[in-house]
C-alpha cells in the first residue's frame, strides 16, 4: 500500500516537473481569465490602501517608541536585548533596524506591518481555499480586509501582525504539505512556522497546534508506513532546529515572566469576551453575530469535513485555553491571541456552504462579501479621523506653552519619557526632566526641588508601573489637576 502510495505521488510531481514554464503572457491571460484570482487581487489592493491611508495620523505610544528604541542599536545589540530580558523576539526589530534607512517617522515605522497586513490577505484566500474551498477563502479574506482589529494592528509598529502573516504562510504550506506529502513543503513549513516564532514567542501555541494536530490525526499511517515519514520529520526538525537558540533565551524569560505576576491585561471570562470582541472589531454586537455565524460555519462543516473542523476548533480554542491558564501570572492581552483571527475568519466564511449549490453564484457570493464589508463601515468612518492612542504629538506642544525654563517634568512611570521625549525636547525647552514610579521617588523629587515649579505627567500605565496604588495616592494628595488629552494627565505640585 505504502509504496503504491509513494509511486502515484512520484507520477504527480512528474507530470507538475514536465509542465513547460509560463511565460510573462500566459501568466497575464491567467489573470484575466480567473475572476477568483482578479477578486483577490482587488481585495489586497483595497487592504493595501486601508492600512496605508492615514498611517501617521496617530501619534507613536508607548510601544511603538520602545520598537524605536530597540531599532536604533545594531543587529548584535537587539538579539542581546533578548537574551537579557526583553520578552519580544528581535526578528521584527532587526527589520524596523533595516527600515531606519528611511527616516524615523511615524510612517516608516509601520510601513512593514502595514505592507505584511495587506500581503497577509491573499494568504487567508489561500489557507481557506485549501482547508475548505475557493468561497471560503475569498469570503475569509474580504472579512480581513475591513478587519478593524487588524487594520489597527496593521497601523501599529509592533510585531502582531507579521506575525500573523508568517502563520498564515506556514498554515497554508503545512495545508500543502498535508496533501501532497512533498519534502520541499514541509521544509517551507518549518521555516515560516519558525519565523512567525522569532516575530512573536505566542506564535509557538498555533505552530504547535499544527504539528500537534499531524501527531494525532496521522500518527498510526507514519508508524505503519503508510505514509512516508521523511518529508514530515524533515519539516518539524527545520522548525525545531531553527528555532532552539531562540526557545533557549525564551524558557528563561518565561519564568522570570511569570515569577512577577501579571501586572496589567485580563483574565477569566473578561479575556475571553474581550478577545472575541477585538477579533470582530471593537463591537458587542458584531461579537454576538459573529462568534453566532462561526459555531453555525463549524456544525455545517463538521457533517463532511470533519477533520478540517477540528483544526479550525484547536487552532481557536487552544490559544484561549493556554491563555487563561497564564493570565493570573503574567499579562494577557487580546492583541498577543491575533492568530486566532485565522480560524475565527475561516469558520465564518465556512457559513456561505451551507447555502444551496444551486444559490451559491458568484453574484450570491459578491453580496455576501459586500455586506460583511458594510457591517465594519461605521467603525472605519471614524477610525481615520478620531485619535486611537495617546496623542503624545500634541500633548507635548501643549506641555511647551505651559512650562517656562527652570520648570521639572516628572514623567509617572518613567518609561513613559520614550513617547514624549520623541516629540517633546526639554533641553529646546529649558526644562528638567525625571521619571518617578512610586510614592517615594516623588516624594524624593519634591525635596530636591523645593523652590522649582513641578508638573508631573502620568498615564494609566501608573498601575502596571505601581500595583500597590501609592504613586497614585501620592498625585491625588499632593497636585493639582492641569489637564488631560487621550489619557495623558497632566498635573502640578500644589503650593
Amino acid at each position: 500500500m505504502g509504496k503504491k502510495i509513494r509511486s502515484e505521488k512520484r507520477s504527480v510531481i512528474t507530470q507538475k516537473n514536465n509542465t513547460p514554464p509560463q511565460n510573462p503572457s500566459s501568466l497575464k491571460e491567467k489573470l484575466l481569465s480567473n475572476r477568483p484570482l482578479q477578486l483577490v487581487l482587488l481585495l489586497t489592493i483595497a487592504a493595501l490602501f486601508l492600512r496605508l491611508y492615514q498611517l501617521g495620523f496617530n501619534s507613536l505610544w508607548l510601544d511603538e517608541a520602545s520598537t524605536l528604541g530597540f531599532a536604533r542599536h545594531s543587529l548584535g545589540e537587539i538579539w542581546g536585548f533578548t537574551a537579557s530580558g526583553e520578552f519580544n523576539p528581535p526578528l521584527f526589530y532587526w527589520m524596523e533596524h533595516m527600515m531606519l534607512i528611511f527616516g524615523e517617522s511615524e510612517f516608516v515605522l509601520r510601513l512593514l506591518p502595514a505592507i505584511f497586513g495587506a500581503l497577509t490577505i491573499p494568504l487567508f484566500y489561500l489557507v481557506g481555499r485549501e482547508l475548505i474551498d475557493e468561497q471560503t477563502g475569498i469570503i475569509a479574506a474580504a472579512l480581513l480586509v475591513v478587519s478593524p482589529f487588524h487594520i489597527f494592528y496593521s497601523q501599529d509598529a509592533r510585531a502582531y501582525v507579521p506575525m500573523l502573516f508568517f502563520f498564515a504562510l506556514a498554515c497554508w504550506f503545512y495545508l500543502l504539505a498535508r496533501r501532497r506529502g512533498l519534502i520541499v513543503d514541509w521544509v517551507l513549513f518549518g521555516i515560516a512556522g519558525s519565523l512567525a516564532v522569532w516575530t512573536h514567542f505566542y506564535a509557538i501555541v498555533p505552530v504547535g497546534v499544527l504539528v500537534l494536530f499531524e501527531a494525532v490525526t496521522r500518527g498510526r499511517e507514519y508508524l505503519a508506513k503508510e505514509r512516508p515519514l521523511i518529508p514530515t520529520a524533515a519539516g518539524i526538525a527545520v522548525l525545531a532546529i531553527t528555532m532552539l537558540p531562540l526557545l533557549i533565551v525564551g524558557i528563561g524569560l518565561f519564568i522570570s515572566r511569570t515569577g512577577t505576576g501579571a501586572v496589567f491585561g485580563t483574565s477569566g471570562l473578561p479575556l475571553i469576551l474581550s478577545t472575541i470582541e477585538s477579533l470582530s472589531g471593537f463591537s458587542t454586537p458584531i461579537a454576538i453575530l459573529f462568534i453566532i455565524l462561526f459555531i453555525t460555519g463549524l456544525i455545517g462543516l463538521f457533517m463532511n469535513r470533519r477533520e478540517e473542523t477540528l483544526l479550525l476548533i484547536l487552532l481557536f480554542i487552544t490559544p484561549l485555553i493556554i491563555s487563561l491558564l497564564l493570565a493570573g501570572s503574567m499579562p494577557m492581552v487580546p492583541r498577543y491571541l491575533i492568530a486566532m483571527i485565522l480560524p475565527f475568519f475561516i469558520g465564518i466564511a465556512a457559513v456561505f456552504r451551507l447555502i444551496p449549490d444551486g444559490l451559491r453564484s458568484p453574484h450570491v457570493l459578491a453580496v455576501a462579501v459586500l455586506v460583511l464589508c458594510l457591517i465594519q463601515v461605521p467603525f472605519l468612518a471614524g477610525y481615520y479621523t478620531t485619535y486611537s492612542k495617546n496623542d503624545w504629538r500634541g500633548f507635548s506642544g501643549a506641555l511647551s506653552e505651559v512650562t517656562e525654563p527652570g520648570d521639572v517634568i516628572v514623567l509617572v512611570p518613567g518609561y513613559m519619557r520614550q513617547p514624549l521625549d520623541y516629540y517633546y525636547s526639554n533641553a529646546t525647552d529649558g526644562t528638567l526632566q525625571f521619571g518617578a514610579t512610586t510614592a517615594d521617588n516623588l516624594e524624593s523629587l519634591r525635596f530636591s526641588h523645593p523652590e522649582d515649579r513641578i508638573f508631573f505627567i502620568m498615564t494609566g500605565d501608573i498601575f502596571a508601573a505601581d500595583p500597590s496604588g501609592g504613586a497614585y495616592t501620592w498625585l491625588e494628595q499632593n497636585t493639582g489637576y492641569a489637564g488631560s488629552l487621550t489619557g495623558i494627565h497632566l498635573f502640578v505640585l500644589s503650593e
